[in-house]
């Protein structure tokens, strides 16, 4: 008997120290942000259970020890305790913080696994071995590679 495929947004963390994740999509209702999961080095949390129903979804991430984070240039609501938030307007007037969230391209699959490591002490986003199974996608960044607009792909 075969067993059915699960479809979430899985994190690894593959650094040394606790991570906490927030999430960021358009919801129903609008846009939403919800946190925080912990995961521990060398652990997976799944930060959304299902088909994912969206190809473009956002991750915050923050290295609870050494400090540093994985962000990017999608401002969304947060606040230090455990959140679900519906908008991405007004964060300071509304009592929240804004935070910069990475954007994660899941090419509209319905399952989707990210990797969190460190490259030389710095904070990087990678993909596992080639050999990994389509039905288990990863994100993929090559953390020696500049962003240029000479090696970015824009077809």
């Amino acid at each position: 008997m075969a067993t059915p495929a699960h479809a979430e947004l899985r994190v690894c963390n593959e650094t040394a120290n606790l991570v906490s994740l927030a999430l960021g999509y358009r919801a129903e209702r609008g846009w939403m942000s919800e946190g925080w999961w912990q995961a521990p080095p060398g652990d997976c949390r799944t930060i959304y259970q299902g088909d994912l129903q969206r190809r473009f979804y956002y991750l915050y991430a923050v290295d609870d020890i050494g400090g540093g984070a994985w962000d990017g240039q999608v401002f969304m609501c947060t606040r230090d305790e455990t959140f679900t938030i519906f908008g991405v307007e007004d964060c300071l007037a509304r009592g929240y913080e804004r935070t910069g969230f990475f954007e994660i391209d899941t090419q509209n699959r319905s399952d989707w696994t990210l990797q969190l490591t460190e490259n030389a002490g710095a904070p990087s986003i990678v993909g596992p071995d080639l050999g990994e199974d389509l039905e288990d996608p990863a994100f993929l960044v090559d953390p020696d590679a500049p962003l240029t607009p000479d090696n970015t792909d824009t077809q």
